[in-house]
């Protein structure tokens, strides 16, 4: 279990004005609610696939 990778996710940019709705809710899905929110999110096909959904918003980091 300690050896699985993780992504650290932080929100950069808004999520709720200017972007559509699945977008806002793909970002609280993942726990990130304000301007410089972060978590920390197993690495696996389906947070990538919620992190490239939304990779105009975010920014990621590997641990």
């Amino acid at each position: 279990m300690a050896d699985e990778k993780t992504l650290t996710v932080k929100l950069v940019r808004s999520a709720v004005t200017q972007v559509k709705k699945d977008q806002t809710r793909t970002c609280f899905a993942m726990g990130l609610r304000k301007i410089g929110d972060t978590s920390v999110l197993p690495d696996n096909p389906s947070v990538r696939g919620m992190i490239f959904k939304v990779k105009h918003l975010v920014e990621v980091t590997e641990n």
